[in-house]
């Protein structure tokens, strides 16, 4: 049975098997490992494109060849955008590099904020408070001049490793600050961007607060999840974009398509310029030595994964993470912010070492002449952060086309539904 999609025919797994010439449990193993996608059809079956399997095929037998690591520009619009929380300018740079001219950026941390005044000593640096800011009533100036509103506000609240607490934390609360924002200038378009965890939180409720509350504010609110790796950044980062228009306009909403390929890390580290980086105490370097690239703490002799994982050597559930060496074949896991700490290791393919700072920059997207400020771990603090560069500029792309009046992006498809996303949406039915 095929399904029609833009790129090609979607089949079922034991069919993409016969035609590719690849065993079904590689074809599952390259889908966990998030280096293809796969859809559902009407009755739940996963459907794969053979092109795209082809592609990855010969990607892995000729050394990545076939696509390449760049650092996405296009033509400056006459298109403006305001960011909020705009940390180290992952987004804000990316926004530019689509096309987008910067009104003015938000940034309390004040190492993130001085990143953004060495690389861009033109932008509007505002490194306050955003609710001081709000109740000097400083962005009534604003209004009528911003297109965009963006805001990636902070995620911790509502990620694993910061509780999972939501408005109950005093960071979770900055959504409303944005909220503030968007009220007194009255942009077109507002964006919000966090982590995949805020999908799930509450049951869904504080997602289903978020979009109740940008509705009243009156602009039509929706969401995807955009998957990094699909979008020539070579690292398997997933983001929750949330995308409301005004409803005085005729705009659909427009999100990056997926592309076919990933840009794995023997491209993205090529020629990389020296940098500084930490290193694992002698303890862990004696554990990681032992790690195969692309391999974790089950890859160690048995003795070796009781005394490096302890407990949790007794817990449920794979902790994939944990004593991971990366592949350079691969993109990276989700880098954050501290490269040699224990369940969040990313270890060189190669040398058994964490990436250096400006490795994670080429991870991020970021430029090679694109300096932070501050001491090596607030330097991976803002890269980790980050939202990647070339993200960044595949959603302004999607922007720049919905203010222009386009229905849609001249360069991409349809996104595949993301089947997790699915099942939220379908939870949040009945809980908004």
């Amino acid at each position: 049975m095929r399904y029609a999609r833009g790129m090609g025919d979607l089949l079922l797994i034991n069919e993409v098997a016969e035609i590719v010439g690849v065993s079904k449990d590689t074809i599952r193993r390259w889908a966990k490992k998030g280096l293809i996608k796969s859809s559902r059809s009407p009755n739940n079956h996963r459907l794969f494109c053979p092109a795209e399997i082809v592609r990855l095929k010969n990607k892995l037998a000729d050394g990545g060849n076939d696509s390449k690591y760049e650092i996405l520009k296009s033509r400056m619009s006459k298109y403006t955008a305001l960011e909020l929380f705009s940390g180290c300018g992952g987004m804000a740079l990316g926004f530019e590099n689509a096309g987008l001219r910067n009104l003015a950026t938000v940034e309390i941390d004040k190492y993130a904020a001085a990143t953004l005044k060495l690389n861009r000593p033109k932008w509007n640096v505002l490194d306050r408070d955003i609710t001081e800011l709000n109740n000097e009533k400083a962005f009534d100036s604003f209004r009528g001049k911003a297109d965009i509103v963006a805001g990636g506000f902070p995620c911790q609240a509502f990620s694993y490793a910061g509780h999972s607490k939501g408005f109950g934390d005093p960071r979770g609360t900055l959504f409303f600050q944005l909220l503030k924002v968007v009220k007194a200038t009255n942009p077109k378009i507002v964006i919000g961007e966090n982590v995949k965890g805020l999908l799930k939180h509450d049951r869904g409720r504080t997602l289903g607060t978020i979009i109740r509350c940008l509705n009243d504010a009156g602009y039509n609110t929706t969401y995807r999840i955009l998957r990094s790796q699909f979008l020539d950044v070579p690292q398997k980062r997933e983001r929750l974009i949330i995308m409301g228009v005004h409803k005085s306009l005729d705009y659909p909403h427009l999100f990056p398509a997926e592309k076919d390929y990933t840009v794995n890390l023997r491209q993205a580290l090529a020629s990389v310029p020296l940098s500084e980086g930490q290193s694992y105490p002698s303890k862990k370097y004696n554990i990681m030595k032992r790690v195969p690239a692309g391999g974790y703490w089950r890859d160690l002799p048995d003795e070796l994964q009781r005394s490096y994982m302890g407990a949790s050597y007794f817990h449920e559930g794979g902790r994939t993470g944990m004593a991971r060496r990366m592949s350079w074949d691969e993109p990276s896991l989700t880098l954050t912010c501290s490269p040699a700490q224990k369940q969040t290791e990313r270890c060189h393919p190669d040398e058994t070492r964490p990436f250096t700072t400006r490795e994670y920059a080429r991870i991020q997207t970021f430029p090679d002449e694109w300096k932070f400020y501050g001491s090596s771990n607030q330097v991976y603090k803002q890269i980790g952060n980050a939202v990647p560069v070339n993200l960044g500029y595949h959603l302004g792309r999607c922007l720049i086309a919905m203010l222009s009046g386009k229905t849609k992006v001249d360069w991409a498809e349809q996104q595949i539904p993301f089947d997790e996303n699915e099942k939220v949406e379908e939870q949040m039915r009945f809980t908004f």
